[in-house]
């Protein structure tokens, strides 16, 4: 009788166990459907060489070079403990090593040692020539020079026969020509190249965009699109099934959205911050979010001085204060149209000390899944509201005011 007691008491506490390891599944599988959710009610279908996204904090994504030098090991510490989704910028190291993929190789093996599910990228530009990587050093005046071969990779201004110089910024550079099949299978190797060296989990491909406000002979613009859209196509298919491709500002770009894995808003003038392109990107997102791939919501503080990752940071007095007193209202905005991974990046500019290394309070706090869709307050007005388990957002973006209250 002992025995069949004992019995009974060890079958009773081990069913026990199984109703409650169920149960934590079934609850754990409940809060896993439940942080994918998107928007219209449907799911986000994740791969698995995407980086770990939570809800817990803001999801944020870092992405900075410095041309003198390599991270220093507390700076990689601090951003381990900020993200796990990383680009390293085209001129990263160049001045101490001497070319950008040995910078990026460097920090990839810096981050996956801190933190190995960090996921890092390696930058290439599908249209400018910075010379900052091996595959591009002699793509300057005096490379050319050297070996006039080279030039038929690049693109030719058509009113005086001459290759196109990049003027508008502090650093020297040629445009690469797109429609040069030669060429797209050069770049295509090159970048492939770049990602086996550095050991990157994928690449951030800059330069994406095809349309009117991109500096594409307007009629080329149909045929550059369907170059980039060849182009990314070869790139995905000879990087391997398992690395990310992220383009920026790419989402409208219809021939290259089969081909990428996440897209970067990257909200570089005052046309892609008005009211009304920030409503399109808040339905852009949950299409993005809809096809399994990733959105970058970046943003920058304004009021900086003059500053590019070609030169390195330039100081600029009160530019902290600035984008500690300014973060409420872009991280209101993301927050807004936020879907599952969507990641937020914040800085005022692509150096590492461009506010890369500044601790924002704001963006660790606990955020928690959202209850549902953004509100609108009126039909035609420019209030609008969103909840989450953590956080109450309001923003006007007509008035660019924004509110967060936690708790």
């Amino acid at each position: 009788m002992k025995k069949e007691k004992l019995f009974r008491i060890q079958s009773i506490k081990t069913l026990s166990l199984v109703y409650c390891l169920l149960a934590l599944s079934f609850c754990s599988y409940g809060q896993q459907k439940s942080s994918l959710a998107i928007s219209d009610g449907s799911h986000f279908k994740s791969k698995t060489y995407f980086p770990k996204f939570s809800w817990e904090t803001t999801p944020m994504y870092y992405h900075f070079g410095d041309i003198d030098r390599i991270l220093l090991p507390e700076e990689v510490k601090f951003i381990a403990e900020k993200t796990g989704f990383i680009c390293i910028e085209k001129s990263h190291a160049f001045n101490m090593l001497g070319d950008a993929v040995l910078g990026t190789k460097h920090e990839v093996e810096a981050f996956h040692n801190i933190k190995p599910e960090s996921k890092v990228l390696f930058y290439y530009n599908s249209y400018v020539a910075w010379p900052f990587t091996q595959f591009n050093k002699d793509l300057t005046p005096q490379g050319i020079t050297k070996n006039k071969e080279l030039a038929k990779f690049l693109a030719v201004d058509p009113e005086t026969g001459k290759l196109l110089e990049k003027t508008n910024g502090p650093a020297f550079s040629y445009y690469f020509d797109a429609l040069n099949p030669e060429f797209r299978k050069w770049w295509v190797a090159s970048a492939v190249e770049g990602v086996q060296i550095s050991g990157a989990d994928g690449i951030f491909i800059d330069r994406m965009n095809v349309d009117d406000n991109a500096d594409y002979p307007k009629e080329d613009l149909a045929e550059i699109s369907k170059a980039k859209g060849e182009m990314m196509a070869a790139l995905k298919e000879q990087m391997g099934p398992d690395k990310i491709l992220v383009g920026n500002n790419a989402a409208d770009t219809k021939d290259v959205f089969p081909y990428c894995d996440a897209f970067m808003f990257e909200h570089y003038n005052a046309t892609v911050t008005n009211k009304e392109n920030l409503l399109k990107e808040w339905d852009d997102m949950i299409r993005i979010a809809k096809a399994g791939k990733i959105s970058i919501y970046r943003f920058g503080a304004k009021g900086k001085g003059q500053n590019d990752i070609t030169i390195g940071a330039t100081k600029t007095d009160g530019i902290e204060k600035k984008s500690k007193d300014q973060l409420e209202y872009y991280h209101a905005c993301f927050l807004i149209g936020a879907q599952p991974y969507s990641y937020f990046q914040w800085n005022w500019g692509w150096n590492l000390e461009d506010g890369n290394l500044v601790d924002y309070p704001a963006l660790q706090k606990p955020l928690g899944s959202p209850k549902g869709a953004y509100k609108r307050e009126k039909p035609d007005g420019w209030i609008f509201t969103r909840e989450f388990e953590h956080a109450s957002v309001w923003v006007n973006t007509e008035t660019k005011k924004a509110k967060i209250t936690w708790y």
